[in-house]
């Protein structure tokens, strides 16, 4: 969900659905000592969710990675994808399940279509499809006693906006007898027609049990632009409009375990652009000795510096930047936040959850 560059690579490259490395480990099971119980082991009518991402790994790294923060109480692997041939793609890991709910999380299996807007035309684009399509998760999710499923469908055709949300509510028709919570995530809104107008986020409001709104990469929303990817105002303000047509109590803010690192040549004025995640930035601070400045129009962290005739310049993921974006879910009364994506953090992050 959400580097975009990074996933559509990936998933050229390896083959494999979203950003997920296909084939779950299935190693000798983990003892139960090293399965610490979440504070949060049931999600109430009231409590807050904090759900995790797991991406890029196998189920070992995915349980040493959760492990990480007790306060989370939702995980979700990503494990399924949309699939022409397949239809769906992907399998559960019942070992990690079994993990998940020993230490009282529950599982909200990811279902992606790939970042593909030809892929899901063509399923999604035909009605009688989207039966077989919850029938098969159905098949998947039931068994394994999955508690809930994750939408994640990015980069769609805006003719098939109306088409998604009678997919999503196909889903709730057939997944929620069964108590499976259905989550949609959308992007913040912004100019794109394809990564953001073919949402109609009323609809999905009114039929999932939760939006999760990514609240990340500003600086690709309307255009490549050197940046933030995601200032404390346009995170708010994404809020707002969100809150027009969802409940506040349906919606559940992403933050980003993530940030990019600007590249400008001080020639011709070109830049380019890195992926950093939290671990990689501290890394840079440290090896350049920056020190960061307070952005007050950000409401972040700010670092930059000059190297070979390039200017860097990094908008920094931290403590500073992620209690002010958890402030904006007390703020407007949201259902909690979400993190894509476990294992990118700095260590202590977590407390600033609590």
């Amino acid at each position: 969900m959400r580097i975009r560059v990074i996933c559509l690579f990936i998933v050229l490259m390896l083959g494999v659905f979203g950003c997920s490395p296909s084939g779950q480990s299935r190693q000798q099971a983990l003892p139960q000592s090293e399965a610490p119980k979440a504070k949060v082991n049931n999600i109430s009518n009231k409590s807050s969710i904090l759900l995790g991402w797991n991406a890029f790994g196998t189920t070992d790294i995915y349980i040493e990675q959760n492990n990480a923060s007790p306060e989370m109480n939702v995980v979700s692997p990503r494990w399924f994808s949309l699939d022409e041939e397949r239809i769906v793609s992907g399998e559960a890991d019942q070992r990690y399940i079994e993990w998940a709910h020993g230490a009282g999380r529950k599982v909200w299996a990811f279902f992606g279509n790939q970042f593909n807007a030809e892929l899901t035309d063509k399923m999604i684009g035909k009605r009688d499809n989207h039966k077989k399509i919850a029938e098969m998760l159905k098949e998947k999710l039931v068994p394994a006693k999955i508690d809930g499923v994750n939408v994640d469908f990015e980069n769609i055709n805006p003719k098939n906006k109306d088409d998604f949300d009678h997919f999503v509510k196909e889903l709730k028709s057939t997944l929620g007898p069964h108590g499976i919570v259905i989550s949609v995530d959308v992007t913040r809104e912004n100019p794109d027609p394809f990564w953001s107008g073919s949402y109609d986020r009323k609809a999905l409001g009114e039929t999932a049990d939760y939006i999760v709104m990514m609240g990340y990469d500003e600086d690709l929303g309307g255009g490549e632009k050197v940046g933030s990817v995601a200032s404390l105002s346009w995170v708010e303000e994404g809020i707002q409009l969100l809150m027009k047509d969802v409940p506040s109590e349906k919606i559940i803010l992403a933050i980003p375990f993530y940030t990019r690192e600007w590249v400008t040549n001080l020639q011709t004025n070109q830049s380019i652009r890195f992926d950093r995640n939290m671990i990689e930035t501290e890394q840079i601070l440290m090896d350049k000795k920056l020190d960061k400045k307070y952005d007050s129009k950000t409401k972040q962290n700010y670092v930059e510096f000059v190297e070979n005739g390039e200017k860097h310049q990094i908008w920094v993921e931290d403590e500073t930047s992620l209690k002010n974006r958890l402030d904006l879910v007390k703020k407007y009364n949201l259902r909690g936040s979400a993190v894509w994506y476990v294992g990118q953090e700095i260590p202590g992050i977590w407390t600033i959850f609590r």
